[in-house]
């Protein structure tokens, strides 16, 4: 077990089998040394655990659970390319996506869910830039969707 998977364990998660492309496009793609996610779904066992817009069918702090969610699920992408956590160098940037109701302003606390996992799983290293924006819908009514580009040790 890498020293990545070991602290997700200490946090209390394991990490998911990669979730299979909805559509023509990769789970992850590596390019020099890094690593894009195309985004991810809070999929749990193949089902979203949840639907809706955030601010109405959902609330923020359930949409902050599922940014995190996103994360991990996002995670094994990686490591599907990477082989193993251990080589994250460092988390570059995440965007993320929030199916918001029209008065919903609260993105960045949602995608928080996100950022806060990664800061737990890799510390320095997963401090990174970030994009948290509003949309009108998502993916199968997915209240948020995240996507992760990581650099990856030689």
């Amino acid at each position: 077990m890498s020293a990545v998977e070991a602290k997700l364990a200490e946090l209390g998660l394991t990490l998911p089998e990669v979730v299979p492309p909805l559509a023509a496009y990769q789970p992850a793609v590596q390019s020099g040394p890094y690593v894009y996610t195309a985004g991810q779904l809070p999929m749990v066992e193949g089902k979203l655990p949840v639907t809706g817009k955030v601010g109405a069918e959902v609330t923020p702090e359930e949409a902050k659970d599922l940014a995190r969610t996103c994360a991990l699920n996002a995670l094994a992408a990686v490591k599907s390319v990477a082989g193993d956590l251990d080589r994250v160098a460092r988390v570059v940037k995440v965007v993320g996506f929030v199916a918001s109701a029209a008065d919903f302003t609260g993105q960045p606390a949602v995608l928080n869910g996100a950022s806060e996992l990664l800061g737990a799983v890799f510390g320095d290293k997963g401090v990174h830039a970030r994009s948290a924006v509003g949309v009108a819908v998502l993916p199968l009514d997915a209240p948020v969707e995240v996507e992760v580009q990581v650099e990856l040790a030689p």
